[in-house]
């Protein structure tokens, strides 16, 4: 989608993917100031890890606590975080509204903490369910700097009180994952959402039970959006990286 969006502005850009062993990840990062490299994104597993070796993270990123997009400046390299920004792009181009609404994020790792610092400043009251009960509180505790209404779900069995419910692990990759919750526990009037870019088992089945459904393709699609702008200092066309983006996940 970045390669489409760059053909269409006539920038002389090209975006293509790297293989980095964990081991390397100090070297690669060195060789974006080396090969004065424009920017990079940065996926699992090295968000978390790479923060060390940036030499400035804003505001957004260091409270997520991970990066997905570089910036490199005159040699000065700045980590951001546009994953939740992208979530809620999404939300928003779909027509949810998610404020004074009950809101459960199934899972407490770096793409709940993307989205929680978000969610957590729109909602009425947002629910973490982690399968770590000590990393769940932790993201709470973090979270409620940000906003009071945050709190910590040791039970998952009353799902059915929640206007939206978001899995944020990834459960799902995979047909033959057990799903994120008892789908039994869902009603029509609810909102499901999936952070996986494509119609999981979980989705389909939620579906099944009357749920609106949304997955994670539209915060894919702006989260790029939102880099590609960051590099560029241009605004891309949204929908030729949308077809881009839809025709190679096809």
């Amino acid at each position: 989608m970045h390669n489409a969006a760059f053909e269409a502005l006539g920038l002389d850009y090209c975006y293509i993917p790297f293989s980095v062993h964990p081991d390397l990840l100090s070297a690669a990062i060195e060789g974006i100031r080396a090969l004065n490299l424009l920017g990079v994104n940065i996926t699992v597993p090295h968000k978390e890890r790479v923060m060390p070796m940036l030499d400035k993270i804003n505001g957004e990123a260091s409270f997520i606590g991970a990066v997905n997009t570089i910036v490199s400046s005159d040699g000065q390299l700045t980590g951001y975080n546009t994953d939740g920004r992208g979530f809620m792009q999404s939300l928003s181009e779909s027509g949810i509204n998610v404020r004074e609404r009950n809101v459960l994020i199934v899972g407490a790792g770096g793409a709940a903490r993307a989205i929680g610092y978000y969610l957590a400043q729109e909602v009425k009251a947002l629910y973490i369910y982690g399968r770590t009960r000590e990393r769940a509180e932790r993201l709470v505790q973090d979270l409620k700097k940000v906003a009071v209404n945050v709190s910590t779900l040791q039970d998952i069995s009353p799902a059915d009180r929640f206007h939206m419910i978001i899995n944020a692990t990834p459960l799902g990759l995979r047909d033959d994952d057990p799903l994120p919750l008892d789908t039994g526990l869902l009603h029509r009037e609810q909102m499901v959402c999936d952070l996986i870019y494509r119609d999981t088992r979980f989705l389909r089945e939620a579906s099944k039970r009357g749920c609106a459904t949304l997955n994670g393709l539209g915060m894919l699609l702006w989260q790029g959006v939102f880099a590609f702008e960051l590099w560029t200092g241009r605004r891309p066309d949204v929908e030729i990286m949308r077809k881009a983006l839809a025709d190679t996940i096809s």
